[in-house]
């Protein structure tokens, strides 16, 4: 009996400084950006958006830490944790937050079990009606 080895992939995608990208990224693995991007990025794994890091567009990904700039807004769905060198101009759909003193966020927050409540809270007056 053969045995099915898959491999996860380890590597993680790199943009260093001085690198300026325009165009959506989307990557099964991790993510560290340095340089700028005009687009959005849609991740599997986690983004590190470092010191001189800039994304001008949506992010959706697994965990997400921003040392650098968000302009955007962001879906993650594990943790998002924002250092002190952070700013993000942008509504954020977390699951669980970390924000450091110093650390500038604009927007509206709301938590992912939050949004599942309102839905099914929903009154039935706006729930789709069904047939008897």
């Amino acid at each position: 009996m053969a045995k099915t080895m898959e491999m996860e992939s380890t590597a993680i995608n790199i943009i260093t400084d001085g690198t300026n990208i325009k165009g959506d990224i989307t990557a099964s693995g991790d993510f560290r950006l340095d340089g700028t991007l005009e687009g959005n990025i849609q991740l599997n794994g986690k983004l590190v958006v470092g010191d001189s890091g800039v994304v001008n567009g949506n992010v959706l990904c697994q965990n997400a830490n921003i040392i650098g700039t968000v302009n955007g807004n962001l879906s993650v769905k594990e943790l998002l944790s924002l250092h002190t060198s952070a700013r993000v101009h942008g509504d954020i759909l977390i699951n669980k937050l970390s924000i450091e003193p110093g650390a500038v966020f604009s927007g509206k927050c709301r938590m992912i079990d939050e949004v599942r409540t309102a839905q099914q809270e929903q009154p039935a007056a706006e729930q789709p009606a069904t047939e008897s």
